[in-house]
């Protein structure tokens, strides 16, 4: 998905450079000063949402220093390309109610119904990532230990805790299963799911338990599931270690959302707030 991401970034940029008369490396080299990458920027900033102007200046920002790097272009052409910021969105997430009550909707009779209901266990239960999950094999589930062993990004593997109810769910699902693919889940097929199916699961069983459409995509389990986890007091390093996050920066953002519910269950209880409503 980088990979696809990046291509598509670049071709664009040299759409946008090609339209501006530079169609070689010299002439990108004479051409590019602070006034000449400022317009090409503005240009794109007309045309993008910010977060996906950012991806793209760094994508041409790895390219140029790409070039640099490979003698292509006699001085460094990152030098002041920065993108704009883009504003901070905490993340999407369920009340624990919400993820109990979605769970619970979903009947546990039919090799289908107790699928949705295993993953949806397991991605909310083990805070996965959707890529995590749907790349899961039956040998990667240690159900006396109640452990799963992960594949995370950089192909680094982690072992995360599943929870009873996900290795409850999961037994019942394997057991009902007739196939003899390697895959943990699959689909109706009896290939491995996909993650545009989970999404697709995710999105029914939402309507199925509230009556609406939901804007929460699988990743929003993942958000519920450090978000419950540090609002019941768990470390933060420990849900780092959890998620599989690199950097401790990456989870942080979490006592953000945290702090945001602590401030709407102050105003709804404190005293002088709740004066003011009755007025």
């Amino acid at each position: 998905h980088t990979i696809r991401a990046y291509e598509q970034d670049l071709e664009r940029w040299r759409a946008s450079l090609n339209a501006r008369g530079v169609k070689t490396l010299e002439s990108l080299e004479q051409k590019w000063d602070g006034a000449f990458h400022r317009a090409l920027l503005a240009e794109r900033f007309q045309q993008v949402e910010r977060t996906s102007l950012q991806r793209e200046v760094a994508s041409l920002r790895s390219f140029l220093r790409y070039l640099r790097v490979q003698g292509l272009c006699s001085r460094d052409l990152t030098v002041g390309v920065r993108a704009p910021k883009a504003p901070q969105r905490l993340p999407r997430f369920l009340k624990i109610r919400e993820v109990e009550e979605l769970i619970e909707a979903i009947p546990t009779d039919g090799v289908l119904n107790l699928r949705d209901r295993a993953l949806l266990e397991v991605l909310y239960g083990s805070g996965l990532r959707v890529s995590e999950l749907v790349g899961l094999d039956r040998s990667d589930c240690d159900f006396k230990k109640g452990w799963v062993r992960v594949l995370g990004k950089g192909n680094r593997t982690r072992d995360v805790p599943m929870g009873e109810p996900a290795v409850r769910a999961l037994q019942a699902y394997l057991e009902v299963r007739v196939d003899e693919d390697q895959a943990l889940f699959v689909n109706f097929r009896g290939t491995r799911l996909t993650s545009r199916s989970v999404a697709r699961a995710l999105s029914k069983r939402l309507l199925l338990s509230t009556g609406e459409a939901r804007l929460i995509s699988p990743h929003g389990l993942r958000h519920s599931f450090a978000t419950h986890l540090l609002a019941a007091g768990a470390d933060l390093r420990a849900i780092q270690e959890l998620l599989g996050h690199s950097a401790l920066s990456t989870t942080q953002k979490y006592t953000h959302v945290d702090l945001g519910r602590l401030v709407d269950e102050y105003r709804s209880a404190h005293p002088l707030n709740r004066k003011e409503k009755t007025k």
